[in-house]
């Protein structure tokens, strides 16, 4: 229809979640929300630190091969040869063993970012575990809400019951 602007999606009532709840039904509060907000934002930060560690090896593991290329390149270089003089021959240990000493730097570097990453891993375990500690805390806290609700509901409607007999007997 021209004129009409489509209502966005997100914008829209969703089918499956009632609009009104039950008069009886109390609204369900976990006491420790806040709490497990901040279990939930740490387990993010730590999943982001993870993921911080995980582009750091990489980026230090291309400085490795790059390292590594570099004295396979000198090593040819060294061996290639024509006839050299002294100095050039002290030059190009020299600066093999500079090469050599750098790849040595970035395999350490690479070594110790396994390590980082693999602490990385244990503490975002670990925040994943303390997080869905409260998860499953609040998934029994509103399970046992919502079984009060339904026993006061039940309890209600007896009593309804039992008060619509009575005045059926009295009449």
């Amino acid at each position: 229809m021209p004129g009409r602007t489509r209502v966005q999606a997100p914008l829209r009532s969703r089918p499956h979640r009632p609009t009104t709840r039950n008069v009886d039904e109390t609204p369900f509060r976990f006491g420790l929300e806040r709490v497990r907000e901040l279990r939930e934002h740490d387990e993010d930060r730590a999943r982001e630190d993870f993921a911080a560690s995980l582009t750091r090896r990489e980026r230090d593991a291309a400085m490795l091969r790059a390292a590594s290329d570099l004295v396979m390149r000198a090593q040819d270089a060294r061996r290639a040869g024509a006839p050299l003089d002294g100095q050039t021959i002290v030059a190009q240990q020299l600066w093999l063993e500079r090469v050599e000493t750098d790849r040595r730097k970035a395999e350490l570097e690479v070594t110790r970012r396994d390590a980082e990453i693999e602490s990385r891993r244990q503490a975002l375990a670990a925040a994943q575990q303390r997080r869905e500690v409260l998860e499953r805390l609040k998934d029994r806290h509103r399970a046992e809400h919502h079984a009060a609700d339904a026993q006061r509901a039940a309890a209600a409607l007896d009593e309804m019951a039992l008060a619509i007999h009575r005045r059926r007997e009295q009449l």
